[in-house]
């Protein structure tokens, strides 16, 4: 059983961060009906820039962690964002009213053009960070194994939380919500009815692009090392979350996250580390087989 607990903290953990590049695919297809598959990407460049800023905090002599997190966490939020506005003025917003299938090969484009640039920038090797939060506490115990729960995985939980609960505030309660909600019904009414769709669909790549950051920065505190790559299975993963919750659905996606992570975590601790992207797919292919829409999806009804 305590070994259990400890799968499941570390499930839920993972979960948590997978669920909020999730929303990012979610957002964007909520609005568009576009898979960002850049957004991967886009959360591997917030890693790279909380890296970064932890650099700079050791170097201004910022040691306060607490002071030191909100700074770098600000910092990755920001520039990510400005990163995800560029991509959607580049590569999407040309394309707009083009077939589908453009913007989803100028996605795939814009994926590794990310990749290898910043390849190029920072290099191919890994680079480690040193373990910047401390602290566990134990929260069972029996003779031969201590469940714990580190600082950090609190910070994560409590943190996505918050992040999930903002954002559904926003998108159901305020102008920018309704704005995208709008866009989503109906891009061509919306505007004659004095939306700036333009606009709409920048903010939303914005806010995706700053959730990507905010697990960038979570993911880099927790395993200490990153490199060029991450973006892309992690990407996959969190589409996968997305899809499996029910793709435009905000909830749904961070459920999505939660049930990889559990699946994750279960499966390389009770069976083979070494095939626990096989039984994520696997259950993926299941859903999508008994309940397309996926979780928490709705299916779609046009009116004629």
């Amino acid at each position: 059983m305590d070994y259990f607990l400890q799968q499941l903290v570390n499930g839920v953990t993972l979960g948590a961060i997978y669920g909020l590049i999730a929303i990012g695919y979610t957002m964007v297809y909520g609005i568009i009906g576009m898979i960002n598959f850049a957004h991967g990407d886009i959360y591997m460049i917030g890693a790279f820039i909380s890296l970064i800023g932890f650099l700079i905090m050791g170097v201004v002599g910022i040691s306060y962690v607490p002071l030191a997190l909100a700074i770098v966490l600000l910092m990755a939020m920001v520039f990510t964002a400005m990163y995800g506005w560029a991509v959607e003025r580049a590569a999407y917003r040309p394309l707009r009213g083009s077939t589908r299938l453009a913007p989803l090969i100028s996605a795939i484009g814009m994926s590794i053009v990310l990749e290898n640039y910043v390849q190029l920038v920072q290099g191919a090797r890994v680079k480690p960070l040193q373990p910047i939060v401390h602290g566990a506490m134990t929260i069972s115990s029996s003779a031969n194994f201590h469940v714990t729960i580190s600082t950090l995985q609190i910070v994560i939980f409590f943190l996505t939380l918050v992040l999930m609960a903002c954002f559904t505030y926003i998108i159901n309660y305020t102008r920018l919500g309704r704005a995208q909600r709008a866009t989503e019904q109906d891009m061509t009414m919306a505007s004659l009815l004095g939306v700036n769709v333009d606009r709409t669909i920048s903010i939303t790549f914005v806010i995706g692009a700053a959730l990507a950051a905010v697990a960038g920065l979570m993911v880099t505190l927790y395993y200490g090392v990153i490199d060029f790559f991450i973006g892309f299975v992690a990407g996959i993963k969190a589409f996968t979350a997305a899809v499996l919750g029910g793709i435009g659905s905000l909830p749904g996606a961070m459920l999505g996250g939660l049930l990889i992570g559990l699946i994750e975590a279960f499966w390389s601790g009770y069976f083979s580390i070494a095939y626990k992207d096989v039984a994520v797919f696997g259950i993926l292919i299941l859903v999508l087989i008994f309940r397309p829409t996926g979780l928490l999806g709705r299916p779609e009804i046009e009116k004629v």
